[in-house]
């Protein structure tokens, strides 16, 4: 971990082993006699002990200090970046009633692609294909997932994919996307100093976005009010945007989407913000991590651009996972399969040559589809 292990490796020694394992995604602390490490998606409980609460606290503190925080009896809650990316979150006593909390979760080294998530059987060729075609085409695409589940390298993936003539501006809280191409600014929100001054949002950075000429915008994670200014931006002119909300289903995530568009002080009635999420949103991708630890895409779900006579969200599974069986290990065995719905803007597809035709939706002889695809 560079200069971050040379200062503070001492401090977190108990841990150390596992920061290093490349095999270990997140490192979970639950006071200082009990350790939990996440591989391939599983928890497993380690043996591994901090001396007393005293040794754990200190380390925090030390994590805090050196990535310029504070965390204390005043400001009990880290939640921070590492310079290698991973991401830090801790809660102290009397808040955490177990002794000090700490997360630490691992920034990966790699840059997947669709052909590693096709590989790891995440998603299918077909639609991971089709992902890509509504990525040229610039259709404004929303990753639901829960905490986990895949939705920051998924993102990663599908940035990745946009044309590089294009330019794009990613929003973060903070900054753990590394999407690769040719014209891209990253921009990431600064908490408010000691004195409560200096804060910068994802809202600030949004609307300062707006006036810097691009042509797609990422919100690295959406959980708050500015999911009314990503939706406006999708709606005027910014095709091709992207971002991730934390929902179980594409469903849910439309309606998360529309209540963190009323945190804030807009004044706007919900019957208008609903109509512009399903203007705005053409395509939700959920992903979901599995009971066996694998995280799969589960859906790729088509947003009909109106709702209906009782002012729901209308949406359309485009593809689906449907799960066969389990195997005598654990593992889950299913398919991404097309459901037989032809998305709406197929006719796109067609007049540009894009070679991805209407046999790509149908689904297989054993699936029967219910209504619209559904």
């Amino acid at each position: 971990m560079g200069v971050f292990e040379d200062s503070v490796s001492t401090f977190l020694l108990p841990i150390k082993e596992y920061l290093a394992d490349e095999s270990v995604s997140e490192v979970l602390v639950n006071g200082p006699s009990e350790i939990f490490v996440e591989k391939k998606g599983i928890l497993y409980k380690t043996n591994a002990k901090f001396l007393d609460e005293q040794a754990l606290q200190a380390a925090i503190r030390n994590i805090a200090q050196f990535v310029g925080r504070r965390i204390d009896e005043e400001n009990p809650i880290l939640d921070a970046r590492l310079p290698d990316g991973s991401r830090v979150a801790a809660v102290l006593p009397p808040c955490s009633r177990k002794g000090t909390t700490l997360s630490i979760r691992k920034f990966s080294q790699s840059s997947p692609t669709f052909v590693d998530l096709v590989n790891r059987g995440s998603i299918s060729k077909d639609a991971a294909r089709f992902i890509d075609v509504c990525v040229f085409l610039a259709k404004n695409i929303i990753i639901s997932g829960g905490t986990g589940s895949g939705k920051t390298t998924l993102l990663n993936v599908i940035g990745s994919r946009i044309p590089s003539n294009q330019r794009l501006l990613v929003i973060e809280d903070s900054s753990e996307l590394k999407i690769e191409t040719d014209h891209i600014v990253f921009f990431e929100t600064r908490h408010p100093d000691s004195e409560g001054k200096g804060a910068v949002t994802i809202r600030d950075l949004i609307k300062s976005a707006l006036r810097l000429r691009p042509d797609r915008i990422i919100v690295g994670e959406v959980r708050g009010p500015e999911a009314l200014d990503l939706i406006s931006a999708m709606n005027t002119g910014h095709g091709g945007s992207m971002g991730t909300t934390h929902a179980n289903t594409p469903y849910d995530g439309l309606v998360r989407l529309e209540t963190l568009s009323m945190m804030g002080d807009t004044q706007v009635p919900v019957a208008a913000i609903r109509r512009q999420i399903a203007s705005a949103v053409h395509l939700v991708v959920q992903i979901k991590r599995l009971a066996d630890g694998s995280r799969k895409v589960t859906h790729v779900t088509e947003v009909v651009p109106e709702v209906d006579d009782h002012g729901r969200y209308q949406v359309r599974d485009i593809y689906r996972f449907i799960q066969r069986s389990r195997a005598q290990d654990g593992k889950i065995i299913g398919e991404l399969i097309p459901t037989g719905y032809i998305p709406s803007f197929m006719d796109e597809i067609e007049i540009n040559k894009i070679p991805f035709g209407r046999d790509k939706f149908v689904p297989p002889d054993w699936f029967t589809p219910g209504p619209d695809g559904a």
